[in-house]
């Protein structure tokens, strides 16, 4: 779980951008109404600060969150700890999910926003189904994410999936799942992750392919860099929880 949270982590901070303070009222407005009007725990990410405030509408007494504000952080960490482990395992699989594949839409990525139903410890310790939403908000050149709202209530629709991309224009849902990850890394970079996740080194892999070591070297350089890893075993840890291998 620990290496899904650090690459997501990695890579949303990474899309900060600092022209957009003239963005922050309006985010943490339209936040706090969404808390009153809706009931919802409504989380504001600040990427570029790093930070996050939390407006509780009635919703977060049911998760005992009531005194819960700020985080020093992008992540509301009081309320992922109250899932369990594998809960928050495929929420950050989800969420790499969905920003991948917002990344072959181009600007109309900005009509895009995922759904995820979740199961959370609430007050008491009682089970809560809870419907999570996620926008994000980006900067003025619509090329950086600036902002990530999410959004914590009952689980009051329903979906096919545990995770689905949703189009705010046309309501079309798109489940995220395994099938969606052949997107990431094309057909050849998958092979040879593959055979990297199976022990070979770049020159029995070349051999193999009968391809150059130069193509294989230039391959693994792709992977790491789509998939947001430092190194071939982090790649491979995190192709797994995506089954991609």
């Amino acid at each position: 779980m620990a290496n899904n949270f650090c690459k997501l982590d990695s890579i949303l901070k990474e899309q900060a951008a600092c022209d957009s303070g003239r963005l922050v009222p309006d985010v943490y407005g339209y936040a706090r109404s969404m808390s009153e009007v809706e009931n919802v725990v409504a989380v504001v990410s600040d990427l570029g600060m790093g930070t996050s405030r939390i407006f509780n509408g009635g919703f977060a007494e049911v998760l005992g969150v009531s005194d819960y504000n700020e985080e020093n952080s992008i992540w509301e960490k009081k309320i992922l700890s109250l899932m369990p482990e594998h809960e928050r395992e495929e929420k950050f699989i989800a969420e790499l999910r969905f920003f991948h594949y917002l990344r072959r839409l181009g600007h109309k990525r900005r009509h895009y926003y995922m759904m995820s139903k979740l199961r959370l410890s609430g007050r008491g310790g009682k089970s809560v189904d809870v419907l999570h939403r996620m926008y994000y908000i980006y900067d003025e050149a619509g090329d950086s994410v600036r902002f990530a709202i999410c959004l914590y209530g009952p689980l009051s629709v329903d979906f096919k999936g545990k995770s689905v991309a949703v189009n705010s224009l046309t309501g079309v849902c798109e489940e995220l799942t395994s099938s969606a990850d052949s997107c990431i890394l094309s057909p050849r970079e998958r092979q040879i992750l593959a055979l990297i996740d199976s022990g070979m080194k770049s020159r029995e892999i070349a051999e193999h392919l009968s391809i150059s070591t130069h193509t294989v070297s230039r391959h693994r350089q792709e992977i790491l860099s789509k998939l947001q890893v430092k190194n071939s075993i982090e790649a491979c840890r995190l192709a797994r929880s995506m089954q991609m291998l």
